[in-house]
């Protein structure tokens, strides 16, 4: 076999990304972790009796998830770049600040105006959408504020912002379907506020009020800045913003319309049960989806603090090689100890029958990792319409499997399409990155590990599922090939930082 050696590393500088990485991987970390604790409280036959209910609530969030990109419609993004590119500074926070606001705030009025036609629409309970419309409100408020945070190198008090959002929702959670009824046999209180058959609005009522609070701490920023939107800042930034409008929207479709689309095309007795099944083994798949996230957090304004720097491109390549080398452990980790897993996850056999759409979706959202990696070529040279056209295949790609399949294949339909879909993303943006800003990867040493971790993954799930012992020697064969490939990489890496 042939190994790779590293021949220039820029260790201070991926030292500094991974160490930002970490703190804000914990933020994205730990408020994902909260979906891991929260199925296993949501999947218990004593909160929600029904596998369907489950369906339910994993329906709303796929809508959620949709209408959060609407309401943030790229300015976020567009904040980053200008910020970073324009002198006046205060200018940008304002005009950023002060569009989304306004835009919010129309939002929040036509929403609560039209909840009855939204839930037709949807085929969401009218008592749901309320709840939602004004979680989406107080979300879409917080943007601006934590973007700051993120611009300014602030991640401590970006993670403990996020943190007191995951606990407020966890505690709420906990109180509200554990705890509630039975306080409300013996408190005439508790028993004013206790309503029977209700555990799925409660659910939105945490986290609303978990946003709530999340708007209160972050609320003085709003004293802090100037209302004032200049205008022609301001159709700069919608212009770049809008192509990443329409990426967030088809990465949206993606990611969680497929329940949507479940909904839709299966029968409707065994629809909701179908997508509770596939939302609660979907969850497994996070353990990916919560690295590829905090990764990205950490690079996004890595990339363009960087893209000035002589440097630049030989560590964007290394960045990408790191990411894949962790990606592929945690993916054949994950796969090995599957069964372990889903019995402190989803101890609830009734949705067991989804376990086997875990391996494909992880290995999508590696792709969709190293997709967010590449994706930095269109973003530094302000070409977002890239990430749109892009975007747009993979939504595509995922609207025809679902639609083609769903009927014959079910769930297992939505989780192929998720995987060919980033595929095809990370396929794209090479081929076009490679045109417009050529970056050196080394290929052979990604595809490398990429065969190798997808080879062994196979083996594992479908000739040697829960055989631990196999199992664990695939996975240090695989730490054992990394280590004798980036061995001097890692020792250097690991060294005490001298940097000032």
């Amino acid at each position: 076999m042939y190994f790779y050696r590293i021949k220039e590393i820029h260790l201070s500088v991926l030292k500094t990304l991974y160490k930002q990485t970490f703190i804000y991987g914990l933020a994205t970390v730990v408020p994902r972790m909260l979906s891991f604790l929260l199925v296993r409280l949501h999947t218990d036959k004593s909160v929600l009796e029904n596998v369907s209910d489950y369906g339910d609530v994993s329906l709303v969030y796929s809508y959620f998830v949709l209408f959060n990109v609407v309401i943030a419609y790229g300015m976020e993004t567009a904040f980053f770049r200008f910020f970073n590119k324009d002198s006046n500074q205060t200018k940008v926070l304002s005009t950023a600040a002060m569009s989304i606001l306004t835009t919010s705030l129309g939002f929040l009025g036509l929403g609560l105006v039209f909840q009855q036609q939204i839930a037709e629409v949807t085929h969401i309970n009218v008592n749901y959408v309320g709840l939602v419309i004004w979680t989406l409100f107080l979300d879409a408020l917080v943007i601006i504020p934590f973007a700051l945070l993120r611009a300014q190198g602030k991640p401590v008090k970006y993670t403990v912002v996020k943190l007191t959002n995951v606990i407020v929702n966890l505690g709420l959670n906990l109180f509200l379907l554990l705890y509630l009824k039975s306080l409300s046999e013996h408190n005439s209180i508790w028993d004013s506020i206790y309503i029977p058959n209700f555990e799925v609005n409660y659910i939105f009522i945490a986290n609303l009020i978990a946003s709530g609070i999340t708007l209160i701490l972050l609320f003085p920023f709003y004293f802090k800045i100037k209302y004032k939107i200049d205008t022609i800042l301001w159709k700069k930034m919608l212009s770049y913003a809008l192509p990443v409008l329409v990426a967030g929207i088809a990465f949206s479709i993606n990611e969680t319309f497929d329940r949507v689309l479940l909904e839709r095309l299966l029968p409707e007795s065994i629809a909701k049960t179908s997508i509770g099944m596939y939302s609660a083994c979907y969850k497994l798949a996070l353990f990916m989806m919560l690295f590829a996230t905090a990764y990205r957090l950490g690079i996004e304004p890595f990339f363009f603090s960087q893209s000035k720097t002589k440097d630049a491109t030989k560590n964007y390549a290394k960045v990408l090689e790191f990411f894949v080398i962790c990606g592929a452990l945690i993916l054949l980790i994950v796969v090995v100890f599957i069964d372990v897993l889903k019995l402190i996850l989803i101890p609830n056999e009734a949705y067991w029958e989804a376990m086997k759409v875990v391996p494909i979706l992880l290995l999508a959202y590696l792709f969709l990792g190293i997709y967010h990696n590449l994706s930095v070529w269109y973003k530094i040279t302000d070409r977002t319409k890239f990430g749109a056209y892009i975007s747009v295949v993979g939504a595509a790609i995922t609207l025809l499997i679902n639609l083609i399949f769903i009927p014959s294949f079910s769930y297992m339909a939505s989780a192929v399409a998720t995987l060919v879909a980033y595929f095809s993303m990370t396929l794209l943006s090479y081929y076009f990155g490679r045109k417009h800003y050529p970056i050196p990867y080394n290929l052979k040493k990604i595809g490398l590990y990429l065969v190798l971790v997808i080879s062994l993954s196979v083996l594992s799930f479908y000739q040697f599922r829960a055989q631990y012992l196999i199992g664990s020697g695939m996975v240090i064969t695989l730490v054992l090939i990394i280590w004798t490939n980036e061995k001097a990489t890692i020792k250097q890496f690991l060294k005490p930082s001298h940097d000032h």
